[in-house]
Formats: structure tokens, C-alpha cells, sequence
């Protein structure tokens, strides 16, 4: 289409790089089984243990102010489970007079120099385990304005593509947006809004300690004014 203000040419651009992770968080649970209600008692016992290791390693219980310290805690949500085993006089599952008790724990590190005593301590304690292991690069982190400007760049040179396949110039920059947000006028639509940035989370066998290098990802959708195309058969 052409006009005497030129034609609008969409484009979208997107990049991506690789970054060493800011933090790691490894999430788990620590499980006691013992008699009736003395396995919370025990699980809590076990959690103070832990705790008290890890403040040894300079770790803090997680707070409000201290979330990026080098290492913090929480322990939380405690459950039990009465164990039961099929009986075959009654045919059905009696209880044994076993509990298990559980206490959820997180353990986030950011100074990974400390990662190896942290795997020693992991190690040592077989009531805990890790279910999952989740690398984090911070929202601040310089690599996400890099990437994005990353993603403007490829969108320029698309554009550039488009005007010489038309055999016109790109005049001016009319809109640089997040995805989706031209198309919906201005309303990101949700699926982008949960897609936009890629980090790493993982559940995995045997949880890894060594740093995970994260993958971080922008796109944008950009218009830009070009000079009038004419067109022949």
C-alpha cells in the first residue's frame, strides 16, 4: 500500500545470550518418621539442625531487606502423614502407630563460592531432600537492558531487509512495543506477558551445584515510516 505519507512497515526482533546465574534456590524437604506425635517434634529438631548449620556457613533466616544476602533460609509449612499397611485380617490399611513429618525448607545462595560446603551439608543429613533446583537471573541484572536492546537492533535490521525488498528508505521510528501490544492496542495479551523472559528452573534427579549458565530472551515489536513503495506488475 502506498500513500503520500509513505507505508508503515511491522516487525518484530528478538535475542537472546547466555549469562551466569545470579542466585540458586534449592527447595526441599526435611522428613522424620517416628512414633505418633513425636515425629514433629523430631522434624522440627531436624530443621533447627540444619538452620544451625547453615548459619555456621554465614547463612541468615530469610527476612524482608535481606533477600539477595549470600545465603538465607526458610523453613516452613509443616505436614504429617500417619503411615498405614494393609491388614489382612480386616482387609483394609491400618495405621502402624509410625508418623511422618515433614518440613518444607528453601535454600537460596548467591555467593556460590559457598556452594560446596552447602553440598557437604546437604549430604550429610539423609532426612533431607532436595526436589528441585532452580537457577535465577535478578530482573536488574545487565543483561536483560542488553538483550533488549539486542532485540530493538534485530528489529532495525528486519526493517532494513523489508525497505530494500520494496526498494524504499526507512524514514523514522514510530513504535518500539513488548509483544502483542500493537496488535492489542496497547493490551498485552497474557501468554506473552508469561513467556517474555526465559530463565531456568528444573526438577532434576540429582540436583547440580555447579552454576547453570541461564539463557535471557527479548522480543519487541517495532513499526517503522518508510518512503512510499511503488509497486509494478
Amino acid at each position: 500500500m502506498a500513500s503520500n505519507e509513505g507505508m508503515v512497515l511491522s516487525v518484530r526482533g528478538e535475542a537472546r545470550r547466555t549469562v551466569i546465574p545470579d542466585a540458586v534456590t534449592l527447595s526441599g524437604g526435611l522428613t522424620v518418621w517416628e512414633q505418633d506425635r513425636a515425629a514433629l517434634s523430631g522434624a522440627t529438631q531436624a530443621a533447627r539442625g540444619l538452620t544451625g548449620e547453615l548459619a555456621d556457613l554465614g547463612g541468615v533466616a530469610l527476612r524482608a531487606g535481606n533477600e539477595r544476602a549470600a545465603l538465607t533460609w526458610s523453613a516452613f509449612s509443616a505436614t504429617t502423614q500417619i503411615e498405614r499397611r494393609h491388614d489382612n485380617e480386616s482387609g483394609r490399611l491400618e495405621p502402624t502407630g509410625r508418623v511422618a513429618a515433614s518440613v518444607a525448607v528453601a535454600i537460596t545462595v548467591r555467593d556460590f563460592e559457598l556452594l560446596d560446603a552447602l553440598g557437604s551439608v546437604l549430604a550429610s543429613d539423609e532426612r533431607l531432600d532436595v526436589r528441585r533446583v532452580t537457577w535465577k537471573v535478578d530482573d536488574d541484572n545487565p543483561a536483560w537492558a542488553a538483550v533488549r536492546a539486542d532485540a530493538i537492533a534485530a528489529a532495525l535490521r528486519r526493517g532494513w531487509d523489508y525497505a530494500a525488498a520494496l526498494g524504499v528508505d526507512l524514514q523514522a521510528v514510530e513504535q518500539v512495543a513488548d509483544p502483542g501490544l500493537l496488535a492489542a492496542g496497547g493490551q498485552e495479551p497474557a501468554h506473552f506477558r508469561m513467556a517474555r523472559a526465559a530463565s531456568a528452573a528444573g526438577e532434576i534427579d540429582t540436583p547440580s551445584l555447579d552454576p547453570v549458565p541461564q539463557e535471557v530472551a527479548a522480543a519487541v515489536e517495532a513499526r517503522f515510516r518508510a518512503s512510499t513503495a511503488i509497486l509494478r506488475s
